[in-house]
This record gives C-alpha cells, structure tokens and sequence, in this order.
C-alpha cells in the first residue's frame, strides 16, 4: 500500500500536535518544531511542511529533523488511517488486557470512598470502580473504550500522605492510554466534556451531565490523543472542564489547538473559587456542576471580536494629514488618514518626491511631526530640497548662470530659521549608518521613533534603493514583506505613511495601480495608491496626478478625472492652481525678509 499525500494531513497533524502553524505559500509553517519546540521556546517559525510535497525540515542545525508525513506518524503517533498505520506499523505495540466477560462488580469499599468525594453508588457500579484485592485502599480505574475494550487500568491510594508515600497515582504498564470514560459515552449525544481527573468526570455524571471523560496522565500528558484522535472528532462541541489554576483553566489552549470542532470552557466564575469539578460538588452539589457546565462559554478565537462591539466612528473626523492641495484633500476626503499607507508612483523625473516633500512641509506647518527616510539623496540635500519649498518664492532669490540658465538660492540666515521652526518635530533616518540588513532594522528604528518623538506622518523614499539583494525576484518578495510590516505598524501606531515606489520597467500603462514596480501585492496592501506625472505634450510646469486605489471612501481620481496640478520651478512647489505664495507658518516666528548680498547666499538650487 502506498500513501499518498494530501494537504489535508498536513493542516490535520497541525491541529493533533497542538503547535500554531499558519500557511505561507506552498509551506504550512509552524511556531515551533515539534521535535525540538525551537531550541527551549527561542527560536520560531523555524519548522515547516511542504504542501506540495508533504516533505518537512526543522532549519535549526542543532535539530535538522527533516522527512515525511510516514516520518511525523511514526515520531508523534499521529494516524494517518488505520490502513495506513496497519501497513506502515507506526503505532506502538502496548500489551493487550484481558477484557472481563461481566462488568466489574465494584466492591464495598470502593463505593464507600467514592460516597465520601459526593459519587453515588449507581455511578459508581456505570463506570465499573473497585478496589484490588486484599488492598481496599487502592482504587481501581477500568478505561474501556468504544468497543468496551479494556485498554488501560489506573490505580489510586485513597489514603496517601504526602512526604509518606511514593505516589499518589500510577497505572498498569504498557497499556495503551485512552480517555476514561469512552464506552459510557451516547454517541448520539455530539457534545463532550472533559476534564483532568477520573473523579472530576464522575463528578460531572453525577451532576446528570452525559458524555464526561478524563484524560488519563494529568494536564501535561497527552499521549492518549493518537489513539482517541478519530472518537474524539465524532463529537461536534468539546467542554472543558479542567482544573482552575492561578486564574486559568487546564487542557483549555492544548484542546482549543488541538479539536476540530467548537471549544467551550466552564466559566471562572462558576467555579466559585473550587480546583475542579469534585470539589465543586462536594461543596456546592450537583446542580453547581449542572450549572457549570450548561453555562460553558465557547472560547474566543484569538484577534476575532464581535462584530456588533466594534464603536461607531464618524470617518471623516478621524485625524488625517492634508497634502495642502485641495484639489487632492477632496478625493481623499481631507487627505491621508492616520493610520493609512499611501504609495505615490511615477516616472522619473517627474516630481514624485517633489510631491511627497510638500506633503510632509505641510504636516510640519500643522504643527504634525515627521520622519524622513530618503535612499537616494543625502540628508543636506533632502533638507535644501524642503527647506526651499518651505521657504517659498518670496524667500527665493534667483541668479543667472554663464550658460544662460537659472540657479535658486535662499539665504542662510532664512535657512537657519525654517531649521529652527521644525527643529525637535522633524527627523531623519541616517543612511551613513547603514547595517547589513538596513530594511530590517529601519522598520523598528520607525516604530522607536514614532513611539520616542511623537510622529505622525512618515516619509520613506524611495522603498526600492532600500535594499540590493542581486534578483528582481528576492528583492521584491523583501520589498512586498517590508510593506506588509509597514501597513500594519501604521495601523498599529495610528500614523500616516507615504510611500516613494518607482513605476515598473519600461511600462507605463492605463491601470496605474498595476504598474508599481516590485511586487505585484504591492499595492493590495496598501491604502492609497496615486500617480504623479507629466503627459508627454504637457509643459514643463503641468503635471496630472491619478488615484487609482482609495480604501476609505473608494472615491477615485482617473482617466479624464485626473487631477490637474502646477509646477512652479523657482520653489519647487506644487498646487493646483497657479497660486505658490502660501505661507506655513514659519515666517511668524522670524524676521521679515531682507535682500542680501550674494556673499551671504546659500549653495544654489540649479
């Protein structure tokens, strides 16, 4: 018999081994390896299944376990069908016991000691508890299973002293562990309880409660999960019931990993300050336990919440970042909100960063602050670039030059007080300091900045010269995993971002979402995408900006509603009339404007 792979087993040995996994691509990645649990819980994601394949490898070198689905059946007791376990014998062979032809008569004394832990005589004689012969003291637990075969046999001293005797517990060699309390369970019946100990789950039948089982070594143990793992999937909803322990609830994250179906928990609150089921009982009776377990919670689904809790918001008075153009603020209901990634594309050239810069002059000028990565310019020449749009044409003092063009300059002294104005609100990300993996450790610089100085507004370009890894291929699946963390630290810390990317290659199509370069995911995880560009009969002082993507609203800027802007080349700034004398706030905290000499000048914009 050959088996054959389905990604099915894989999801499936996920769940039995109880390790988080989640897929990524063609791979069902898991938290930790179940071989080595990544070196004492160090190091994750480091084990993985191939589900094309079925083939796995833990990449840690001290663990490189690595073979098939055959291999992780056999290491785990994990089944993969009982023909399948027949003809590869992956299970372990345990000692068969002799099943008794009648039920087990329980004897007196057994029915004595269980009166006094609140077990009736009658649960008593259902589940088939005695004691060994000629030792009343030692409690005797059948575990029979679906077939009313007995498979294994628990023993407990009902008069242990601690610091006395040896153990409190202990079971038959060699037998094969299942859950006690199988063969009394109606199939019929789909929903399960389960609890920790043998006198817990009486406990709960006492209570009239069907369907009670216990696991057969305690919380930690759970090597009967293999043998029970098809029984334990009949049932639709799994109760557990397990010991209340320092404010949580034992078996409950192992079960709720490891059950297909719904996971319920008995409610803190209803264990009224008791450890388990049978000290509830005893304390409270059998309704306390009834009670208990019809008023189990199904356990929340981690980062799910209830649709109906989520608060009300007004969207467009959420905090938000104008580009200062209102032409632009209008499609985007006010501009980019906190909390947004906005992409700005378009050819080289063209402005794009021209763009980007006067959005972050004016977050500045509302008083916002920002954070600057630029991988193509030095920082003095990133500021030179800003300070001269925040100066504005007024402030700008221009110069022939011998070869009949035109230089730009503003005065040191109007350049030391825009510094000054944005001084301590204003920061910038030093690429001289650059490490071996620069996007890796610009993403939590990012996040430490934002947390440290206050920012609101974060500036990155452009993603692309970010990082060199040789391939096209490497880099964008670098570039589509940065924006990935970037979309979600920008959620998570309620800034805006704005985003420089490069169009691709020699394309320059229609559909200018899908002509961002690198991958092509890109900008599906963003919220904003816009094109900054100039028509190839435009003059120089035109440009056209589209929005292809707009996540809030949905409202759109393209084909023939494109938005018409003008370039003034002495300021560098972009509106959507031809008005460039706005002010930002600058000039109030400084001198007025006095014309200077041209040794004073500052180095020229050409």
């Amino acid at each position: 018999m050959n088996y054959e792979f389905k990604e099915q087993d894989a999801y499936d040995f996920a769940r039995f081994s109880g390790v988080r996994a989640f897929r990524k691509g063609d791979e069902l990645r898991f938290v930790e390896c179940p071989y080595c649990r990544g070196g004492e819980r160090h190091d994750k994601d480091t084990f993985a299944i191939n589900l094309r394949t079925g083939q796995f490898k833990c990449m840690r070198a001290s663990c490189s376990q690595q073979g098939n689905m055959i291999t992780l059946s056999k290491d785990h007791g994990f089944s993969l069908g009982a023909e399948i376990d027949e003809y590869y014998r992956l299970r372990k062979k345990y000692r068969k016991l002799k099943t008794p032809k009648e039920p087990i008569a329980p004897k007196n004394e057994a029915v004595d000691y269980m009166l006094t832990r609140g077990i009736s005589e009658a649960v008593t004689r259902k589940y088939q508890l005695t004691v060994q012969n000629g030792k009343p003291n030692i409690l005797v637990f059948p575990f029979f299973d679906e077939n009313s075969q007995m498979q294994y046999v628990k023993y407990r001293k009902t008069d242990f002293v601690k610091g006395k005797d040896q153990n409190k517990e202990w079971c038959e060699p060699n037998c094969k562990p299942i859950l006690f309390g199988m063969h009394q369970c109606n199939r019929a019946n789909k929903t399960l309880v389960l609890t920790e100990g043998q006198i817990d789950s009486l406990s709960v039948a006492e209570a009239g409660i069907e369907n009670a089982v216990s696991v057969p070594t305690g919380k930690n143990g759970f090597t009967w999960v293999s043998y029970c793992w098809d029984w334990l999937n009949k049932f639709d909803t799994l109760i557990v019931f397990g010991d209340c322990e320092h404010g949580e609830i034992t078996l409950l994250e192992d079960m709720q990993r490891r059950f297909q179906g719904k996971v319920k928990a008995v409610r803190q609150q209803d264990y009224k300050g008791c450890k388990d089921a049978n000290e509830l009982l005893q304390k409270y009776g059998r309704d306390a336990v009834r009670r208990a377990v019809q008023l189990a919670e199904a356990v929340p689904v981690q980062r799910v919440k209830d649709l109906a809790d989520v608060k009300g918001v007004d969207l467009f008075s959420l905090p938000k970042i104008s580009t200062g153009i209102r032409s632009i603020d209008k499609v985007l209901s006010g501009g980019i909100y906190l909390g947004q990634t906005a992409i700005i594309t378009g050819k080289r050239g063209d402005g794009k960063s021209t763009l980007a810069s006067q959005i972050l002059a004016n977050a500045l000028g509302a008083q916002q602050n920002v954070f600057v990565y630029s991988g193509e310019l030095q920082d003095y020449m990133f500021k030179r670039w800003l300070n001269l749009q925040i100066a504005g044409p007024q402030k700008i003092i221009d110069r022939a030059l011998p070869d009949g063009g035109v230089s730009y300059y503003i005065t040191k002294e109007t350049d030391s007080n825009i510094s000054e104005w944005y001084r301590g609100r204003a920061k910038i990300y030093d690429n001289n300091a650059a490490d071996d993996d620069e996007l890796g450790s610009l993403l939590q610089i990012i996040e430490k900045s934002v947390q440290q100085y206050e920012i609101k507004l974060v500036l990155l370009d452009n993603l692309m010269t970010a990082l060199d890894v040789g391939m096209d291929v490497d880099l964008y699946r670098a570039q589509s995993k940065f924006v990935d963390k970037l979309v979600k630290m920008a959620k998570r810390q309620n800034i805006a971002v704005v985003l420089i990317v490069h169009p691709r290659k020699n394309r320059y199509g229609h559909d200018d979402t899908d002509e961002v370069a690198g991958s092509a995911d890109i900008t599906n995880k963003v919220d904003i995408v816009m094109t900054y560009k100039r028509g190839k009969d435009m003059p120089n002082s035109e440009r056209l900006l589209t929005v292809s993507k707009n996540r809030l609203t949905g409202r759109l800027a393209i084909g023939a509603g494109a938005i018409p802007l003008y370039y003034d080349e002495v300021s560098k700034r972009i509106n959507d009339d031809r008005i460039f004398d706005f002010s930002y706030g600058w000039e109030k905290e400084t001198n007025d404007f006095v014309p200077v000499s041209s040794d004073q000048m500052e180095i020229p914009f050409e």
